[in-house]
């Protein structure tokens, strides 16, 4: 009986473990951070901060507030911006007062929909001056550079695909003749199926 009970506990147990927890940092790391890893995990260990991505270009600082005060108490929200508009690009930083805060974010927040998106938040080391515009070659973020499909909350296609479509847009306009000059029979032809017995039934004759 002893044995049957530890042999289920121990199955207990492991059904848990393979459960991942919901206030857990991802394993992705800025490129830009100048820290070591060791002091990337720290920073997450303590911070206060949060990423939010896949956000709507439409999406307001004020529904983030309402969504995300459900958390914790709100130092600060920083709108992410397209660096040559200074628009929103789809991304924000969320700043709760404690550390706390931003991992029952993690648990409650994440994956939840807002403007029919799925938004995702991740544990961030802290904000700092200049992270709020985006790293694209347009001006806003990477990944809008290169997605392929239409997406109206982001702007319609990403950068690279607009471009082709510019070009392919203009490309048929140029490959576009307009017929300048009936060829011989062809009028007649259209006079026929309009019902018309001779050319100069154009002339009122």
């Amino acid at each position: 009986m002893a044995l049957t009970a530890l042999i289920d506990s121990s199955l207990l147990e492991d059904t848990f473990t393979i459960v991942p927890r919901l206030d857990r940092p991802s394993t992705y790391k800025d490129h830009q951070y100048q820290g070591s890893t060791t002091q990337w995990d720290k920073a997450l260990a303590n911070t206060a901060t949060l990423y939010v991505g896949n956000l709507s270009f439409y999406t307001t600082e004020e529904q983030l507030y309402e969504i995300f005060s459900k958390a914790g108490e709100i130092k600060r929200i920083i709108m992410g911006l397209s660096r040559n508009t200074k628009t929103p690009c789809g991304f924000c930083f969320v700043e709760y007062y404690t550390h706390e805060s931003a991992l029952e974010c993690m648990k409650y927040v994440n994956g939840t929909k807002l403007d029919d998106r799925i938004i995702r938040t991740d544990l961030d080391p802290g904000f700092r001056e200049g992270r709020q515009f985006g790293r694209g070659r347009s001006g806003g973020q990477v990944r809008d550079e290169y997605r392929q499909e239409y997406d109206e909350a982001r702007g319609g296609w990403g950068h690279m695909r607009a471009k082709q479509e510019e070009e392919r847009r203009i490309q048929q306009e140029e490959s576009y003749e307009a017929i300048s000059t009936v060829p011989t029979g062809a009028e007649l032809q259209i006079n026929s199926r309009l019902g018309r017995s001779s050319p100069g039934y154009r002339n009122g004759n």
